[in-house]
């Protein structure tokens, strides 16, 4: 059956899709024999829609998931979603806020979960459409979502065996807090942004004197209400005579001590660091060695609390503002500095975060960071790009305690409860009815939330039904590849093997793929605020998915960034349009087949089936070392460069294709097919359109999704003929770049002369018709003497020449004196340039790009100088 005009996505893709999954293509059975290959895919926050990161995502894992489908294994590619607690509930009390004018505190806990479990279930629809609009291969029978009652199983049998192991605890501690989220943040989930700032020096006099003070440095005035002892470096001698005595706290007139510490930087500010435990995480560890205590001075809120007396209830920016003035007046004040310094902000709502002490629960994560570090260092797990492994382990051996409780209605509830009688915990699995240890039955549960990625790092095992013994889990876990971007790469990659190796004691997977970054076509990062967000739906929506896959693909380099372009994607669009103009050319002419019959005695035959062959092993060998853009770039050459502009030009002249039709010739057919498996993965749409319109196919699999990928062949080696057959495309390209160069007709037919060695010759003599149609050529004289330069322009070629009579060129007296004339030009040029490279002036007082472009222009001249003069010799013009 003929193909349409031409391929259209919008009208085909989405029923090809549903025709997979009536199909039952994506769903593997853990009952079955086969080794299975499992991939789950990062969870989507239920925040909103998919971005260009996720479509990246969804094509690089559907690449690895469609092949290993092909290649036998028994897959499971896993959905879900996940319930994002502090983004999830940060949106949708905007959206109460911007739709009711009304607040979460208002609606009350239940009613506002009511309210988010339904922005959920609208969102995740969403993301579900998309991704099958993708084209995304997932088994959506096993779609999971982190607050799932069998994830949440999972999540307090997590928890449970964590604390009953001693590494759960609660405790008072230096946290960072977002007043904007009110709650606790761990210290990934803070992004420090250099800002412009200032540096104050204030006067903290000595007690009893009114004459001698220390000159105090700090970027946070405000925090000064919360001042418990200035501290100077042990072997500063400024400060030696300071240590162990009392300063007055300015403003305040509180007594603080004097400490040595080594924690102290002399050489930063003045070299006395004033000590504030209550909200600066290293001041907390020096008033721990010191038994300083904890003054907290701001609220939840980041406003100044009642320990702040006369400053109560102002914010830190009107608080700071108001104790510089009241310092300046008092004459207190020194002196201050603009200075550029680091501000942590919530990774969330990019508020600046107040370091705050608080009661919060945190995991011991230096224990379960062992095994972790060590899988990674024995190989067990490896990291690509593998220069992200020094990463990993920097970050591994240095790992603080993890603290997991957020102070948020949107997550996993803490399993613990309070009684009100003996005031001990209960920690369980199970929701129970009274206290384990005085039978009270007034018990109440933690209100804090888990923090998300305590859930997220269960997903390898939590969504096959863990902590049972599933036939889901005996089948599919550990996975095998864990696919994401390298930003999470401590949020969520470390912690599932943490968590994973503690709780299973196995890897979770034995490969994480870390994607580049997704950028604008500028390199610029994508953010709505700049307007230069690019959305997948709306390019799939022009171009079609398998354009956008294959661009993704084919631009998804190790180590840089992949930056998102329409021009690239149309690129990739045309590639798809010349895959089906070459099919509907092959269908034409030999879709009336019925079985393959491959002549492999044709010497254009051979050296296609092995080319085909050496990009099977190429797109293997890539895939399996997750270069995605080589694989891309390996079938497109094939497919674009060799079998279209080679192959079927080869087979469309005459006497050729009729010889193919008389024989029952299959090998443009077989050879498409092939293509059509090889390309699956990656351009899944197209390849299944094409190939459910062959006349026959090499399995009888419904779709080309469970037919077998294609694999390196021996018998289709044939190395001698693809020398010789390079020969003559070589030939035909030089010969077609004389005619170009000395702007010879495309209408006008040349003579050739082919000289060489006569064993060259013989092997080109064979493809005389298709050299002479290919490069319009009414005759070649095959020559074992020389022809004479002088009346002949040649193209020399490794082992042969061809040359070409000058008569065709006519009358060049126009054209010799037009090149001298540019000649001239160009010498000119070069001198001035090269005058201002030996000018002692311009080489000392000019830019470096600017001589480097200099530089740049004489390097072009000389290039030209030399071209030009070398064309006017082959013209006789010198």
């Amino acid at each position: 059956m003929p193909l349409e005009n031409q391929f259209e996505p919008q009208k085909r893709e989405k029923k090809l899709y549903e025709q997979w999954l009536e199909w039952g293509v994506f769903t593997p059975s853990a009952d079955s024999q086969k080794k299975s290959y499992t991939i789950v895919l990062p969870p989507p926050n239920v925040t909103g829609v998919l971005h260009m990161g996720h479509a990246l995502t969804g094509t690089l894992e559907d690449i690895l998931i469609r092949r290993k489908r092909m290649q036998g294994f028994n897959v499971l590619w896993l959905p879900g979603t996940d319930h994002a607690g502090i983004a999830t509930q940060m949106v949708v009390e905007r959206h109460l806020q911007a739709e009711s004018k009304t607040s979460r505190h208002v609606l009350g806990r239940e009613k506002f979960l009511e309210k988010v479990w339904e922005w959920k279930d609208k969102s995740q629809g969403t993301i579900i459409s998309q991704l099958k609009t993708l084209g995304c291969s997932l088994d959506w029978s096993r779609l999971s979502f982190t607050l799932d009652e069998k994830v949440s199983l999972a999540v307090r049998e997590c928890f449970v065996r964590l604390y009953n192991d001693g590494l759960i605890y609660r405790d008072e501690a230096i946290i960072q807090w977002c007043p904007r989220c009110r709650t606790a943040l761990s210290d990934l989930e803070v992004k420090f942004k250099e800002v412009k700032g200032r540096f104050w020096k204030i006067k903290y006099f000595l007690e009893g004197s009114q004459s001698e003070f220390l000159s105090v440095a700090t970027t946070r005035p405000e925090t000064l209400l919360g001042d418990l002892a200035v501290a100077v470096h042990p072997s500063d001698t400024r400060y030696r005579k300071w240590v162990g005595k009392k300063v007055k706290l300015p403003l305040v007139n509180r007594l603080i001590p004097v400490v040595s510490d080594e924690y102290v930087d002399p050489e930063f500010g003045t070299g006395a660091l004033k000590i504030t435990p209550g909200h600066d995480v290293n001041d907390y560890v020096v008033g721990k060695r010191h038994g300083l205590g904890v003054l907290t001075v701001f609220d939840d809120d980041a406003r100044v609390n009642d320990k702040g007396g006369v400053y109560c209830g102002l914010t830190r920016e009107k608080a700071r503002d108001q104790i510089v003035e009241d310092l300046k007046k008092a004459d207190l004040w020194i002196e201050e500095e603009e200075r550029p310094h680091n501000v942590g902000h919530c990774d969330r709502c990019s508020t600046v975060v107040e370091p705050k002490v608080s009661a919060q629960w945190f995991v011991k994560a230096d224990v379960l960071a062992k095994p972790a570090i060590e899988a990674v260092q024995t190989k067990k797990i490896r990291i690509l790009p593998e220069e992200w492994e020094k990463v990993y382990f920097e970050w591994m051996n240095n790992i603080r305690p993890w603290c997991i409780s957020r102070q948020l209605w949107w997550g996993h509830r803490i399993p613990v409860w309070y009684c009100k009688d003996c005031s001990k915990m209960t920690v369980a699995v199970k929701t129970p009815s009274q206290c384990q240890h005085c039978e009270s039955a007034k018990i109440t549960q933690e209100e804090d939330v888990l923090d998300t990625w305590f859930s997220s790092g269960l997903w390898p095992f939590s969504t096959l039904g863990w902590p049972e013994e599933t036939a889901d889990f005996k089948t599919f876990y550990p996975n095998d590849v864990l696919e994401t971007g390298f930003d999470i790469l401590f949020f969520w990659v470390a912690r599932m093997i943490m968590l994973g190796m503690r709780m299973t004691g196995k890897i979770p997977f034995h490969t994480v793929y870390l994607h580049p970054m997704v950028r604008d076509e500028h390199g610029q990062k994508m953010s709505k605020t700049k307007g230069n967000v690019v959305d997948p739906l709306e390019i799939i929506d022009r171009m079609g998915a398998d354009s956008l896959r294959f661009f993704l693909a084919w631009n998804a380099f190790h180590g840089r960034d992949l930056r998102v372009s329409d021009e690239g994607v149309e690129g990739c669009r045309n590639f798809a349009t010349k895959l089906w103009n070459v099919s509907k050319f092959v269908l034409m002419h030999f879709g009336h087949l019925k079985e393959s019959h491959c002549d492999k005695s044709n010497l254009t035959n051979q050296w296609i089936l092995s080319r085909l062959n050496e990009t099977k092993k190429q797109v293997s060998e890539s895939l399996e070392t997750y270069r995605f853009f080589e694989a891309a770039q390996s079938i497109y050459h094939f497919l674009w460069n060799e079998f279209c502009d080679w192959f079927i030009e080869f087979a469309k002249e005459k006497n050729e294709l009729e010889s193919r039709k008389a024989k029952g010739d299959s090998t443009a057919l077989d050879v498409l097919e092939e293509v059509l498996r090889l390309l699956h993965p990656f351009m899944p749409f197209v390849a299944e359109a094409i190939w459910q319109e062959l006349p026959y196919r090499s399995s009888q699999e419904k779709s080309i999704s469970l037919a077998a990928y294609p694999e390196f062949q021996k018998e289709n080696v044939f190395t001698q003929t693809e020398e010789q057959v390079q020969r003559v495309i070589e030939v035909i390209e030089k010969t077609r770049t004389l005619r170009g160069t000395h702007k010879i007709a495309g209408s006008q037919e040349i003579g050739l002369s082919l000289w060489g060695e006569a064993t060259v010759l013989q092997a080109l003599k064979p493809f005389q018709d298709k050299i002479q149609k290919l490069a319009r050529a009414d005759k070649i004289d095959w020559v074992t003497t020389r022809p004479s330069s002088k009346e002949n322009l040649e193209i020399v070629l490794k082992d042969c020449s061809v040359f070409m009579s000058k008569s065709y060129l006519g009358d060049l007296s126009q054209e010799i004196e037009k090149q001298k004339k540019q000649l001239q030009d160009k010498k000119e040029a070069l001198a001035r340039a090269e005058s201002k490279l030996t000018n002692e002036k311009f080489m000392g007082g000019a830019p470096e790009a600017v001589k480097a472009g200099v530089r740049k222009q004489a390097e072009d001249l000389k290039a030209e100088v030399v071209g030009i003069e070398r064309y006017l010799r082959e013209i006789g013009g010198t």
